[in-house]
């Protein structure tokens, strides 16, 4: 089966070849998107989110979901030296670039908690593959119809930071600039949250962010510099490559 729905701010697709009726579990991984849009959404007044940052919850009031993407946040603020902060002077608190992630890969797991084994399921080009082998396409960084690479995932996840889809939205927050030393990175890891939470957070440090990532215990990386420069770990699961030692 397949199916696609618009949440969260973009398109959200999921692709199942398992055999049988999974019609409820595909329910059930959009119902739960469309409940974390509303819960942790910047842009919705009525947010947890939105009323955490206006003082409108106490700390011991804060849900154990959103308590978890906090930490999460706060762990790679910390690894970056401030380069990801999702509190920037001058706005509103926004952990949209560890909730899209977290929240996908949780609904991967309720997949494969409902017996699903062979999916694909896309959040607006972030992917978490199971039962492959799965083709994946990276986007290259200034022609939106080429690709800069194709890589294959058994199981696991692919996410890309670029400046493509919302110019310099990335800031890093040691300067409170847009992150500009790179035009997109890719990060491959055994989760989405990890995946897309690296890719960012790298993204905001710029290039010095490729060998920050690089070192992350099982994450590869592929990534195109300010300088049109390809750079990729060995071990990128480049379709049709054989990984080499390191």
């Amino acid at each position: 089966m397949q199916r696609v729905e618009h949440v969260m701010g973009f398109p959200v697709s999921l692709r199942m070849d398992d055999a049988g009726d999974h019609k409820e579990a595909a329910d059930a991984v959009f119902a739960w998107l469309r409940e974390v849009d509303e819960r942790f959404s910047p842009f919705r007044p009525d947010s947890e989110v939105s009323r955490l940052d206006r003082g409108e919850l106490a700390g011991s009031e804060v849900s154990q979901d959103l308590a978890e993407v906090l930490a999460l946040c706060e762990e790679y603020r910390l690894a970056t030296g401030g380069a990801f902060d999702v509190r920037l002077p001058g706005r509103g608190l926004d952990p949209c670039a560890v909730v899209k992630g977290w929240s996908v890969q949780r609904a991967a797991e309720g997949l494969a908690a409902a017996g699903a084994r062979r999916f694909l399921l896309n959040a607006g080009g972030d992917v978490v593959a199971s039962g492959g082998p799965w083709r994946v396409g990276v986007r290259h960084p200034e022609h939106a119809d080429r690709l800069c690479t194709v890589l294959e995932l058994t199981d696991g996840a692919v996410a890309t930071s670029a400046r493509y889809e919302r110019g310099d939205h990335i800031v890093d927050g040691r300067t409170g600039r847009p992150a500009t030393g790179l035009l997109s990175l890719t990060v491959v890891a055994s989760s989405l949250t990890e995946a897309d939470s690296v890719a960012t957070a790298a993204f905001a440090m710029g290039a010095e962010g490729v060998g920050w990532a690089a070192a992350r215990p099982g994450c590869e990386v592929f990534a195109v510099d300010a300088g049109r420069q390809v750079l990729r770990t060995a071990g990128f699961p480049v379709a049709g490559e054989q990984p080499t030692a390191a």
